[in-house]
This record gives C-alpha cells, structure tokens and sequence, in this order.
C-alpha cells in the first residue's frame, strides 16, 4: 500500500474483519516495522532510531481506552503528576469530547476518582475521556481505533465534527 496523506486530513479505514485494518494503524503509530518498504514522515524515513520523535506526535484512542483508578482529570491529562495538569485545558478537552456536562454532575467532578479502569464510568464516557485525552495532549495525529463504537449516533456525530474542525 501507498498512502500519502496530507497534514489536517481527516481520514477513516474501512474493511471485513481481518482485512488488516489494526495492521496498517500498527505500522502508522511505528508499533509494527513494514515487512516492504518504509513508514515517511514529512518527507523522512521513520527508523528505529527516530521513531520515538514521531510517536510523541501521536495519540491513540483504542475501542477499549486504559482508565487509571484515579480522579478523571488525572485520566484526561493522563501520565503528568497532579502538580501539573493544566485545569483549564482538562475541561477544555472534556467539553470538545462532549463529555464535561457528565464529568460535572459526577459527585466529586473532575476530582471523582473512577476506580480500576473506570468501573464507576459507562462504556461511552469512557471512550470519550479517552478522546478527551488525545485533545488534552494536541497531538498532531490522533488515531480512532473504534474509540466511538460505544457512542449513540448523535454524540458520535458531534465528537466527529470537532475532531474535523480541529484538525
């Protein structure tokens, strides 16, 4: 396969199960080495050595998004001590995931701790924390791997469009 895809695209893979769909976003995220070929970024060559720069560039959103047990802005602005999130970006990143009007009306809010994967969230509020989580980083590539299959139509629609207009 040959892809050129242009910075501020928003594009979308589709195919039968099995048809390697993971496979291509494994070798786009540099998790997986093409067997043929090369992985070009900007006009260079993603290697074992440099592959680091261009994964840094990357969030992820899997169908199944990791929820540490701990509060949800934690989560959001996951893996940087609670010293330095930067509030104002968590709940940025919550309302363009249309999730913050539920993050509110959470007990604690932003400072609900969720439990182990967050038990305590639907499947739904989930993945949209972990879309939160992408904008929250301003990821230059942000790869949906099924990360909206538990939202209904309307949310989905929603979250799809200011994906776009970010990008």
């Amino acid at each position: 396969i040959n892809l050129n895809i242009e910075k501020g695209a928003c594009i979308g893979f589709m195919g039968a199960t099995a048809s390697g769909k993971s496979t291509l976003l494994d070798i786009l995220m540099s998790l997986l080495s093409p067997t043929k070929g090369t992985l070009s970024v900007d006009g260079r060559e993603v290697t074992q050595k440099n592959k680091h720069l261009w994964r840094a560039r990357i969030s992820h959103v899997p169908q199944h998004v990791f929820m540490s047990d701990s509060t949800v802005a934690e989560n959001i602005a996951f893996g940087l001590p609670y010293k330095d999130i930067d509030f104002e970006r968590v709940k940025y990143a919550a309302k363009n995931a249309k999730v913050y009007e539920e993050i509110n009306a959470l007990d604690n809010g932003f400072e609900t701790i969720i439990g182990e994967n967050g038990i305590s969230l639907s499947g739904g509020q989930r993945q949209r924390i972990g879309i939160a989580r992408a904008l929250y980083k301003k990821s230059s590539v942000i790869i949906l791997d099924e990360a909206t299959s538990a939202l209904d139509e309307k949310t989905e629609s929603e979250v799809m469009e200011i994906i776009y207009n970010i990008s």
